[in-house]
């Protein structure tokens, strides 16, 4: 069972296990399509079914897994429902009655879990609902947080392309201000603004920078000191520092980091 998983399959044995008072719950694992491999247990047990792989039609669990559907069985030695294939080692634990249910995540079985008692009497219908219920509830976080890892993966993709937009945008600016052609820079100005976001310019406060300003501010962008923005422009670092503070005053930030993201949602860094 994989580690983002073992906890939560853990809580719901424990929670189906409490109120529905059978003596033993536990889950397992689809291994690829091939089967189930029991490996969480909650209740009384000898060790015998720690770690058996169920076989796909095979035993309830193998069987559930093919059918993708609840079953429950009141004898699980003698019911002629299921293959007997693993009954040495229900024998071994003592057990009779047993229900199991799967848990389907994307129209697909991923785990199973199982009711169990070592006594004649049946599995009642409040610990099938519990079951059912625990069943739908794992199933609802695990996409869940499938659904959370996707969307850091696409935040972190997204912060990926944001910084190389603004390290394309520093670079055409900085060969905007090398070029000797006055109409090739006016071009790569140009090009410069289409990385702009147009629809936050056009709702956003009017703020006028400098030509010099939005250079300190491109490359403040980027994470350079004010050093090295002064190097990167060729002025000093008092000038540079000068051009922040103005940078700073008129889009009315306390520090760079609130400066980069308040000139972002006024369009004027990409």
């Amino acid at each position: 069972m994989t580690e983002s998983l073992a906890a939560p399959v853990t809580d719901a044995l424990l929670r189906v296990q409490r109120s529905s008072g059978v003596s033993l719950a536990f889950a397992g694992m689809v291994q690829n399509g091939r089967g189930v491999r029991l490996s969480r247990f909650v209740g009384p047990t000898v060790g015998a079914l720690d770690g058996v792989a169920v076989e796909l039609g095979h035993g309830l669990g193998g069987k559930v897994v093919t059918l993708n559907r609840p079953m429950v069985v009141d004898d699980y030695l003698r019911t002629p429902r299921i293959t007997h294939r693993y009954n040495s080692v229900i024998a071994a634990e003592g057990l009779r009655a047993m229900a199991a249910t799967p848990v389907v995540v994307d129209r697909a079985p991923i785990a199973v879990l199982y009711l169990a008692v070592h006594t004649d009497d049946p599995i009642g219908d409040r610990a099938l609902d519990a079951l059912a219920v625990e069943s739908r509830a794992l199933e609802q976080r695990i996409v869940a947080s499938r659904a959370s890892v996707a969307a850091a993966g696409a935040d972190a993709d997204a912060d990926s392309l944001r910084i190389r937009l603004t390290e394309a945008y520093a670079q055409l600016r900085d060969l905007a201000r090398s070029v000797d052609d006055e109409a090739l820079a006016t071009q790569i100005t140009q090009i410069t603004r289409t990385l702009l976001d147009d629809e936050a310019q056009a709702t956003a406060v009017a703020v006028e920078l400098t030509r010099r300003e939005q250079d300190v501010l491109a490359l403040a962008a980027l994470g350079y000191t004010n050093a090295r923005i002064a190097e990167n422009l060729g002025i000093g670092v008092h000038t540079a520092k000068g051009y922040m503070k103005d940078v700073l005053r008129k889009l009315g930030a306390a520090g760079r980091l609130e400066a980069v993201v308040i000139a972002r949602r006024a369009g004027l860094l990409p």
